[in-house]
């Protein structure tokens, strides 16, 4: 048997659940799970099902489903949950997302397949850093190359069939062009609890603002900067006496869990786009 997840948005209306689970039956899947949500303010509905069946009756269960997809007007997608996805890797000076991802993914914790780790720093910035044998890419940008930078990423992205993209402190900011072509599988981690102190060092503005709690904001990729839709956020409270290095240094821990959840919830097939928000499954 082998383990498949299911996610669908429509227009909210009656037979929804029916439907899907009948063709599952149909196809001899066992649902082992199985979320959902009804947004009243959009009308729309949203679910997640994870279900158990023979490999030959889950693609049979993605052929039919088309035919339901399109009674209900669903956006949808049907994935193996045994199937590891190809995820390109982003970074800039700082690393300590890159090294916790890393990890996560050695342990078994992130279901992926790293295909390239891409930088505007040298190699020998990471030396500290266990890449292993992950194609390294060293893509410096200046105004002047920025153009010529991104087609080299484009490129990289599509020859290494990269179906997400985790921006993990990187610092340069992707062209709306890139970025449209990256809708809805392009992860940043932002060091702020957005959508406050965005823009740069918002540590420092949140220590001379004195605030009492400080975050990080894991979201998709859009071409309006740090307004994409929000998968997941946390904070932690600091003092008076916290300096704007010790914000950092707390920051740190928040921003390399914040991302590993948004990551994990992606490749989990947990998230689904709602307009400017999201729909996440917690498990």
């Amino acid at each position: 048997m082998a383990e498949f997840v299911l996610i669908l948005a429509c227009p909210n209306r009656p037979g929804i659940v029916a439907a899907v689970a009948n063709l599952l039956l149909a196809h001899g899947g066992d649902i082992t799970d199985a979320q959902q949500f009804d947004d009243a303010e959009t009308a729309r509905f949203f679910m997640r099902v994870v279900f158990a069946a023979e490999p030959a009756n889950g693609e049979a269960v993605r052929a039919a489903f088309a035919e339901v997809a399109g009674r209900f007007g669903m956006e949808w997608r049907l994935n193996d949950r045994g199937r590891a996805r190809h995820v390109l890797l982003m970074v800039s000076k700082f690393d300590h997302c890159l090294v916790d991802l890393l990890y996560r993914w050695r342990i078994g914790e992130l279901r992926m397949a790293p295909v390239g780790i891409v930088s505007n720093h040298p190699r020998e910035t990471y030396s500290r850093t266990e890449l292993g044998d992950i194609p390294f890419h060293h893509l410096p940008v200046t105004p002047g190359t920025k153009l010529e930078q991104e087609t080299a990423l484009w490129h990289l992205i599509r020859d290494s069939g990269a179906e997400l993209v985790v921006l993990a402190r990187y610092m340069q900011v992707l062209s709306d062009a890139i970025v449209a072509k990256l809708t809805g599988r392009a992860i940043n981690i932002h060091h702020s609890f957005l959508p406050g102190f965005k823009g740069a060092k918002p540590y420092h503005q949140a220590h001379e603002r004195g605030v009492k709690l400080i975050g990080a904001t894991a979201h998709y990729v859009t071409a309006v900067l740090d307004e994409g839709p929000i998968i997941e956020q946390d904070v932690e409270r600091i003092s008076h006496a916290d300096r704007p290095d010790d914000l950092v240094r707390k920051g740190r821990d928040i921003e390399r869990r914040v991302l590993a959840r948004a990551v994990r919830y992606h490749l989990d097939d947990r998230v689904i786009l709602n307009g400017r928000k999201t729909v996440v499954f917690q498990d």
